[in-house]
């Protein structure tokens, strides 16, 4: 290797990368935790570095130029390797003592995990837990997250997986719910229900279509994007909603309808961390109390 060509810092490409990647200055300074005058000056840099101009300002926006676009392919393969080197050496590591970040969907990291990390600082008060509540899969290879707790099993390679148990789902509703609308009494009844939904309707029914329930849209009265909003209308009795067993059965109030007539959804949840992540003494033994101790 000629270290005479190397003529430039990696801070100024992982600026460039991102750029490149996010569209603008702005979004690609907040994915990397910095100011845009910061970023700015870091691309300028390494076009300074390089002699050759990267992008073309068209308004706010940025649109890469020729020699951009021949530069881009290279710089991903830079970044891909800068983060192995960070997944290897974290995964290196013997200490069980630091940081671990868990991502979770909001309903898991809200109303189930909690329990479980009080129990974990029993056992590892020198871990500290930071919890990613996100109902989008984090990106464990760009260390968003050191480990998942999802419901889909991962297909990339390089992540590593524990199914930790199937779990089943009902359809929900409060005492209140029952009191002021009345409960169906057949499936049929499905037709005039108030329904809450996690997220916009339209994409909701796809999604509960296996019920064989006689819902539309119009049905949905309230919704929303986050898991523990829709459960908290639920519980007040706003309408009625699907939940997994684990949490209903742990929500006073609340209470599966016609339990032998709607067929109930049967998901999985994973435990998912990066093989060389996984390998970690830290992350394996937050990895492995997860599996032990997460509510079924």
């Amino acid at each position: 290797m000629d270290n005479t060509q190397m003529s430039f810092d990696w801070n100024r490409g992982r600026a460039f990368l991102a750029t490149a990647e996010h569209g603008s200055l702005s979004a690609a300074a907040r994915a990397l935790g910095l100011t845009q005058p910061t970023l700015s000056r870091q691309v300028a840099g390494l076009e300074q570095d390089l002699g050759v101009l990267l992008f073309d300002r068209v308004g706010k926006t940025l649109q890469l130029t020729d020699a951009g676009r021949d530069m881009l392919d290279h710089f991903k393969r830079m970044g891909a390797a800068a983060e192995r080197i960070s997944l290897a050496a974290s995964g290196r590591s013997t200490s069980v003592e630091g940081h671990v970040s868990i991502s979770a969907s909001d309903v898991t990291a809200a109303l189930l995990l909690p329990e479980t990390l009080a129990l974990l600082r029993h056992t590892a008060p020198g871990i500290t837990v930071e919890v990613v509540a996100s109902n989008a899969l984090s990106d464990l290879r760009r260390r968003e997250a050191d480990i998942a707790i999802r419901h889909v099993r991962p297909t990339q390679h390089d992540l590593t997986a524990k199914l930790l148990f199937q779990t089943r789902a009902h359809c929900y509703a409060a005492q209140s719910y029952a009191e002021e609308y009345g409960l169906p009494r057949s499936i049929a009844d499905f037709a005039r229900a108030r329904m809450i939904g996690y997220g916009e309707p339209a994409q909701m029914l796809p999604q509960i279509a296996a019920l064989k329930l006689p819902l539309n849209t119009a049905n949905f009265v309230h919704w929303s994007e986050s898991g523990v909003v829709g459960w908290e209308m639920v519980r007040h009795g706003l309408g009625m909603g699907l939940m997994s067993e684990t949490l209903g059965t742990r929500t006073t109030g609340v209470a599966p309808v016609l339990p032998d007539l709607v067929p109930e959804i049967i998901f999985p949840t994973w435990l998912v961390a990066h093989r060389e992540l996984h390998s970690n003494p830290r992350i394996r033994l937050v990895f492995d109390f997860l599996a032990d101790h997460l509510p079924r």
